[in-house]
């Protein structure tokens, strides 16, 4: 996918930004930054980088193939990150609904630095 600017809402190009941790040219070197490429992994449907990067205690629970449905189904608008610390990353996605209204996906994501690479653990929703 060519992609000038990267969805993570960076202002960086998609090739600068994240398109290098998903071709793991590098790894993410933050919680954020993990985040944002995730972010950007749904946009342009990339279910092998949102399995590998979701913790390996949580990956029963997260399927290559349910990422891949839920990345197709979904048009994603923009990534606005709330709260960012060590590893933790409060973030609002917002989304096209079938309705074409736009929604919101408010979590609070815990993530887990294991082995110099940062991996997503779980979430909190808001309303």
């Amino acid at each position: 996918m060519n992609l000038t600017n990267c969805p993570c809402g960076s202002g960086t190009a998609f090739n600068q930004c994240c398109q290098p941790y998903h071709l793991k040219v590098k790894a993410a070197p933050t919680a954020e930054a993990l985040m944002r490429s995730r972010y950007s992994a749904f946009v342009v449907a990339d279910a092998d980088y949102l399995y590998e990067t979701t913790h390996i205690s949580k990956r029963k629970n997260h399927s290559k193939s349910a990422y891949l449905n839920s990345a197709k189904n979904t048009r994603w608008l923009k990534l606005e990150i709330v709260f960012s610390d060590f590893d933790i990353v409060e973030f609002k996605a917002y989304y096209l609904s079938k309705k074409f209204q736009t929604e919101v996906l408010h979590e609070k994501s815990n993530f887990r630095l294991a082995d110099g690479k940062w991996y997503y653990v779980d979430g909190e929703f808001y309303e």
